[in-house]
């Protein structure tokens, strides 16, 4: 008999359960779980006059909590946890996972759109936030490009360090996660006892492990060669990432294989992609069409799309693809072809005198794509004061 306090979109399967024994019956309270700490400063937030709170936040970012000596306590208990770095984090880990991954270049970004993001939207529980704020199809391109920044932001040599800006935008995911919950409550339609809570702790590790194992199953599926050692040091970074951004360290995984594992126990259990799903998809895949500005534009966009989708149905599979209405195309040279560039690009890079080289071009692709994505817009990751649409 199924738990009631399990949510439904949990699929405790026979097949899930013959592979990870009793380890689902402590995965699945997780989708209970959410992140006081972050949602106290939040409700602190909401007290101050509009804005009052995000300068506030911003402020200790940059100069130390003790710089704000108006701080609420909700703000002093979270930079309590942020400032402190686990004794398991190793520096020179966390610079080479993010060096890995910038070197891959316009593979990794290919890859963050066209597997990792695809793959968090076929979680039919997961997806739903996403689905709460609305507009999907006018906010697909402005999510690709905030998430880009922060990824990039994040994979930088000393991004993660106090003073980085990775560290500053995963804080400021933090809050605004937190803000978006605390609108989705207030909205009085979210249905915990279907989805669980909103972005939930199982949720989040989740997003850690999409750009982190996900997406190193694709370089794999594409014939990229990492090397194990560099995998481990990207799962480490994003190990980091998840702690900053308010996962419990009981969830967070401790290496590679135990995050592969960890990513295989949620796909298992979180049921076949649905309509809001397919709706993600579509406007991730059709933003470059639709933003289209002449002719030439919009074949260009509409060749680009042809080679997105052949990569994701590729990585993702074809049943999962169907699933998610990725379109069929007709090309059949595109991923042989990428796979050969893919594969030749990893010897190269494997090469000590062009490692600089490849996390240069990978540096300046990455600038390039999150200014191109943002289209000359600020991304401040400031918590939202309402959704600009809502679910009807």
């Amino acid at each position: 008999m199924k738990n009631p306090t399990i949510p439904a979109r949990f699929q405790d399967t026979a097949e899930a359960r013959r592979r990870f024994g009793d380890q689902l019956d402590r995965l699945a309270p997780f989708l209970r779980r959410v992140d006081p700490v972050a949602d106290a400063v939040v409700d602190a937030f909401a007290s101050m006059p509009p804005g009052q709170g995000f300068r506030q936040l911003e402020a200790a970012l940059a100069r130390g909590i003790d710089a704000v000596p108006d701080a609420p306590a909700a703000l002093r208990a979270l930079f309590a946890s942020v400032d402190h770095v686990p004794l398991w984090v190793d520096w020179d880990a966390v610079n080479r996972g993010g060096t890995t991954f910038l070197r891959t270049g316009m593979l990794g970004g290919i890859l963050l759109a066209m597997q990792a993001l695809i793959l968090g939207y076929a979680s039919p529980g997961g997806n739903k936030p996403l689905v709460f704020s609305g507009r999907l199809r006018e906010q697909a391109p402005r999510r690709l490009g905030e998430t880009s920044r922060f990824v990039h932001a994040v994979s930088l040599v000393g991004g993660m360090r106090r003073s980085g800006e990775g560290f500053a935008i995963t804080v400021k995911v933090r809050i605004m996660h937190a803000q978006v919950r605390r609108l989705i409550r207030a909205s009085g339609r979210w249905k915990a006892e279907l989805w669980g809570e909103p972005i939930n702790q199982h949720d989040m590790v989740a997003t850690a492990l999409l750009f982190s194992v996900a997406v190193l199953d694709g370089f794999d599926k594409l014939g990229y060669h990492i090397p194990p050692a560099q995998k481990e040091d990207l799962v480490h970074l994003w190990r980091y990432v998840a702690y900053v951004i308010g996962v419990e360290q009981e969830l967070i995984p401790g290496s590679y294989a135990d995050a592969r594992r960890l990513a295989e126990m949620i796909f298992a259990t979180q049921g076949a992609p649905d309509n809001d799903s397919r709706l993600l998809v579509n406007a991730l895949l059709s933003h470059g069409i639709n933003g289209s500005w002449t002719e030439r534009q919009r074949r260009r966009a509409e060749q680009l799309l042809s080679v997105f989708c052949c990569v994701s149905r590729s990585v993702l599979g074809e049943e999962l693809a169907d699933q998610l209405g990725v379109p069929r195309q007709s090309s059949l040279l595109t991923v042989p072809l990428l796979r050969a560039i893919a594969a030749a690009s990893s010897r190269a890079h494997a090469l000590p005198s062009l490692q600089d080289f490849a996390l240069d071009l990978g540096d300046r692709y990455w600038q390039r794509s999150v200014a191109i994505a943002l289209g000359g817009r600020p991304a401040d990751f400031a918590p939202p004061e309402g959704f600009a649409g809502r679910r009807t």
